[in-house]
């Protein structure tokens, strides 16, 4: 820990791995499909954009600052891996920001809130890229082989719990609905990581995504909220914080921690701006569309404790990404009241303009 005074234990590890699993589960459970669909066109080329600059962003300062050589796979693979780090998005609290404005169901919030989704699941596939080829011994047909399988899983598994629907409200057992989908939701994040290989935290995310569109959401959501919130997730977080060693902290690591943190925000505005823009949106609200999704927050460091477990991320490593996401957790509200503060003026000058002439 920070200050050496908590050493992790057996059961905060697995405890905290379960709270992962269940945020993300939760996660899936929230996502609103539907705010997708109706603008699904601009918000993936906001999200791909999204994701593809920092990729290459990250991986690039791991690259050229601890002097990379191209020939050794390990180390490409850690660099690759700290682009995967950045590609996350964490809206919540750029979320409550938007809704104190009064901006959340306008273009702009429409817009964040879409392409973050979007982006969370683009991030979740290229994590399953890459932990899928830190098994050096497959080879990397097979590698898409059992992503492709498991793709197809995935979709056996939606038509099947789509079908099953119906059999669900009629049993009406809400008591029963939040055990059932506990224990199917461990089933399906161990089959996604020892059988296919697949980060457990993706199936555990897929299936609160196709159960997002069902009757029982409501109740599932509402009772796997409360352990999971009161219980797992706080126990994950206090294994982050024991992870965090700032004693290790070298010159070295600092100015890497100072350069990833402004390669996050940078990257993030950059992308989502550009794909703002190619969308149609001006130069001011494509810039507010990449300030609102500079936040990293919790999904940032759900990959890095993945990358943790399965040595893509050195130790050395795991206290500057938890002060970039904390940084740039706090940053991403003030600077976008910020901008969205000069949006507002222009608008209003313009406003009084028109009327002045007419």
């Amino acid at each position: 820990s920070i200050f050496g005074l908590v050493s992790e234990t057996d059961f905060i590890s697995k405890t905290s791995e379960i709270g992962v699993i269940l945020l993300m589960f939760v996660a899936g459970l929230d996502t609103d499909v539907n705010e997708i669909k109706k603008n699904s066109v601009s918000y993936m080329v906001i999200a791909t954009a999204g994701v593809i600059i920092p990729l290459i962003g990250g991986g690039l300062t791991y690259f050229f600052y601890f002097n990379v050589n191209p020939g050794d796979f390990d180390e490409m693979l850690k660099a690759i891996f700290i682009g995967v780090i950045l590609t996350a998005t964490s809206v919540s609290i750029t979320v409550e920001a938007l809704r104190e404005m009064g901006k959340l169901k306008g273009k702009v919030g429409s817009a964040i809130l879409g392409a973050a989704v979007i982006d969370d699941i683009m991030g979740i596939l290229v994590l399953t890229i890459i932990t899928s080829l830190k098994d050096t011994s497959v080879s990397i047909y097979m590698v898409f082989a059992k992503i492709a399988m498991y793709a197809l899983l995935m979709a056996i598994l939606y038509v099947a719990l789509t079908g099953m629907e119906k059999l669900y409200t009629k049993l009406e057992s809400e008591r029963r609905n939040s055990v059932y989908a506990f224990a199917f939701v461990m089933i399906i994040a161990f089959v996604s990581e020892e059988v296919f290989g697949v980060a457990d935290i993706t199936g555990a995310y897929l299936l609160g995504l196709f159960l997002s569109k069902m009757k029982i959401k409501k109740s599932i959501a509402k009772k796997m909220a409360i352990p999971s919130y009161l219980f797992f997730s706080p126990i994950f977080f206090a294994s982050i914080g024991i992870k965090t060693e700032l004693s290790g902290m070298t010159v070295s690591l600092l100015i890497f921690s100072v350069l990833i943190l402004l390669v996050a925000i940078l990257t993030k505005v950059i992308g989502c701006g550009i794909g703002a823009k190619l969308c149609g949106y001006n130069k001011l609200e494509s810039l507010n569309i990449g300030v609102g999704m500079i936040s990293r927050g919790e999904v940032a460091l759900i990959i890095a404790q993945k990358g943790y477990a399965i040595g893509l991320l050195d130790p050395k490593l795991f206290s500057p990404v938890v002060l970039m996401v904390v940084v740039t957790t706090i940053v991403a509200p003030v600077i976008l009241k910020h901008t969205m503060k000069n949006d507002n003026e222009i608008q209003n000058k313009s406003g009084r303009k028109a009327i002045s002439i007419s």
